[in-house]
């Protein structure tokens, strides 16, 4: 182990922002204490905003990177060899916009009206009281779709369901921390029933040769019977809350119902960004179309959750700018783990880092076939343990947010609601054959 002084600054900041995420609430307190529209107002409410927080830490790192190694360095032939832009250069960047355009895309009217179709017809199959039916039915399908459409769409439909027909209503504290927490882990792992959908997943597959039946036999079983249990569980728990009719609590008046076309050309266009999800140049030229379809459709649409999916965009691209930095003792720590202690220390360590960046760091050392599915298995187990340990969970935060009142949702809080689901989890990762 023997970091360079700029590893060691990017993992002090780091860890300064994970810290950061747990105190905005503080700074939105903070906030309402000076004349709104002051300069400290905004400032304090900036930094209450958790999906500024690693942008703006990622920011801070650059410029005291340009101060050690330059802002931009140049060779004898103008090609750029080091400084801060070179670093940034050699960052994939793609995750974080393939997050931005497909949350754009999966929050639309077209997109939602269907997925609300799809889950009312499965919650009239099942032998329980209408609105607990929904409430199952959305969170054990939304999150299993992310398989198929990707888990930051997942997230994105289900999240924008729960906060219509749930959060807007006159629903607990308790409850609703407890579904976002569901809703977080089972996002997390109801995208391992398939090799492309789940970013910690996609991390390896591809090295370590992983298709679809693997995935399937190995995880997705799995998950699919740990997503049905925390659901129906969660559900149960909060009966005496799920009484009544079902329905929304805001409707837009103003625009019509969706046409079989127009719907048809919003999962054309998912499945296009989908299938081109590792080529920023190609998905982004689709978005831009697909805005243009937006406008001359928008007696049909809502507006584009453009200002949210950008927050989000840059949450995840102040992750991958910092979370480089963390090479150096992340692999120390998985080579050293036996197989058990390395899916308990997966589990945990994605708690303050997203899983794909572990993952990612755990295909660069050699494993063995039953380290890396302990390594995958935790990583995706404890993704729902904070809003940074899985790539969609920014998403899933910004829209359901609101619900929780001018403090926000309490990452601790978020923790404890998301925990069961975890262990249960752990026991199908571990336990089910």
């Amino acid at each position: 182990m023997n970091p360079s002084v700029i590893e060691i600054v990017g993992t002090l900041l780091f860890l300064c922002a994970v810290l950061h995420t747990f105190s905005v609430n503080y700074f939105v307190k903070l906030a309402h204490k000076y004349p709104e529209g002051s300069i400290r107002e905004n400032l304090f409410h900036l930094l209450g905003e958790v999906e500024a927080v690693f942008g703006m830490w990622g920011a801070l790192f650059l410029a005291i990177y340009a101060y050690f190694h330059g802002f931009a360095l140049y060779g004898e032939h103008h090609q750029l060899i080091g400084g801060a832009v070179k670093y940034i250069e050699d960052r994939d960047y793609t995750e974080p916009a393939f997050v931005f355009v497909i949350m754009c895309m999966a929050g639309t009217r077209p997109v939602i009206s269907l997925a609300e179709k799809i889950i009312f017809i499965v919650a009239k199959l099942l032998p329980v009281p209408g609105k607990m039916a929904f409430y199952i039915s959305a969170l054990v399908l939304g999150p299993l779709l992310g398989s198929f459409i990707t888990e930051p769409a997942a997230m994105t439909v289900t999240a924008l369901i729960l906060y219509e027909y749930f959060y807007k209503g006159e629903m607990s504290k308790t409850f609703k921390y407890a579904t976002i927490g569901v809703l977080f882990v089972n996002v997390s792992i109801g995208g391992t029933l398939s090799h492309f959908a789940a970013p910690p997943v996609l991390m390896v597959a591809g090295k370590w040769h992983w298709g679809l039946m693997h995935m399937i036999s190995n995880f997705g079983y799995k998950a699919t019977i740990s997503v049905v249990i925390t659901a129906i569980g969660t559900a149960l728990f909060f009966r005496k809350e799920l009484t009544g009719g079902l329905e929304a609590h805001k409707k837009d008046k103003d625009h019509l119902e969706p046409t079989w076309w127009i719907t048809l050309s919003h999962i054309l266009f998912l499945v296009a960004v989908v299938y081109t999800a590792h080529h920023m140049s190609f998905f982004l030229g689709i978005f831009l179309f697909f805005i243009g379809f937006v406008k001359i459709t928008s007696e049909y649409q809502d507006q584009l959750k453009l200002r949210e999916s950008l927050l989000v965009g840059f949450f995840l691209g102040g992750l991958v700018t910092l979370g480089f930095m963390q090479q150096w003792w992340l692999q120390i720590v998985l080579v050293k783990l036996s197989d058990f202690v390395l899916f308990l220390g997966a589990t945990g360590l994605t708690a303050i880092t997203d899983n794909a960046a572990l993952t990612y760091l755990g295909s660069l050392v050699e494993l063995s076939d039953s380290a890396k599915y302990n390594l995958v298995a935790g990583a995706v187990a404890g993704g729902g343990l904070t809003v940074i340990a899985n790539a969609p969970n920014p998403a899933g935060f910004g829209i359901l947010k609101g619900a929780f009142g001018e403090e926000g949702v309490h990452p601790g809080k978020l923790f404890l609601g998301a925990l069961i689901p975890t262990i249960i989890n752990m026991i199908c990762f571990q336990l089910l054959p």
